[in-house]
């Protein structure tokens, strides 16, 4: 029997950073997620380290009269997602939400640090927004933008928070939620995403789908 979506506790609920790998595969999510399955290559290291450097300074920095908050944990009971935010800026402005532990108004803008370039596919924009509609329902508040940092771009692109994407983020996630409760992994559908990505070797085509990886893998080794 399904677990009612009410009754997920805060521990049992998704991980934000999910999204970027049910966009970008359903398969690489179930296997990550579901069966619990990792291995590392290039650019999974590669982007580790890039994050360890955004992390690695003090969690609370101030700039410019811009406060920067890293590794922000975040979470939001309606969509039943946590996680953490590469970096929170405060930034100055009358017209924003008050801090009563600043004694100030700020306008509350989130940026998610990716290790290549802006995709085709919204992977990094839904992650990025899921971290936004979290720190709304924790705050109180509207965020309307934010932005995406490309190490090899070494740009800023700016993502709106369109109520249209909101919406789709909402559909993903309660998709997301779908596969989780069945603990269903979907069928290889090979393409060119398949090169770069790092469960290439785990992910096991001559799969029909209707086998658990982790339980193929198991029998291979008892044989």
């Amino acid at each position: 029997m399904l677990k009612d979506f009410n009754d997920y506790k805060e521990d049992d609920y998704l991980l934000i950073s999910g999204i970027q790998h049910f966009i970008f595969c359903r398969r690489q999510w179930a296997l990550i997620h579901i069966e619990q399955l990792w291995n590392e290559n290039f650019f999974t290291v590669d982007g580790k380290i890039k994050h360890s450097k955004v992390e690695s300074g003090d969690m609370f920095e101030s700039k410019n009269n811009v406060r920067i908050i890293r590794a922000m944990p975040v979470v939001s009971h309606s969509l039943k997602l946590q996680g953490k935010c590469d970096v929170v800026e405060l930034i100055p402005d009358d017209n924003g939400f008050y801090f009563s532990k600043y004694n100030k108004k700020y306008t509350v803008y989130p940026i998610e640090y990716k290790r290549g370039k802006p995709k085709a596919d919204e992977s990094d924009i839904m992650q990025l927004l899921a971290q936004a509609m979290c720190l709304e329902e924790m705050l109180g508040l509207r965020i309307e933008e934010g932005a995406c940092f490309y190490f090899e771009t070494r740009r800023r692109e700016t993502v709106k928070f369109a109520d249209a994407l909101r919406e789709k983020l909402i559909r993903i996630v309660g998709e997301m939620y779908s596969f989780y409760e069945r603990r269903y992994t979907p069928k290889v559908k090979k393409s060119k995403k398949c090169r770069v990505c790092s469960l290439k070797d785990l992910c096991l085509p001559e799969l029909d789908g209707t086998t658990s990886v982790v339980k193929y893998i198991e029998e291979r080794v008892n044989e």
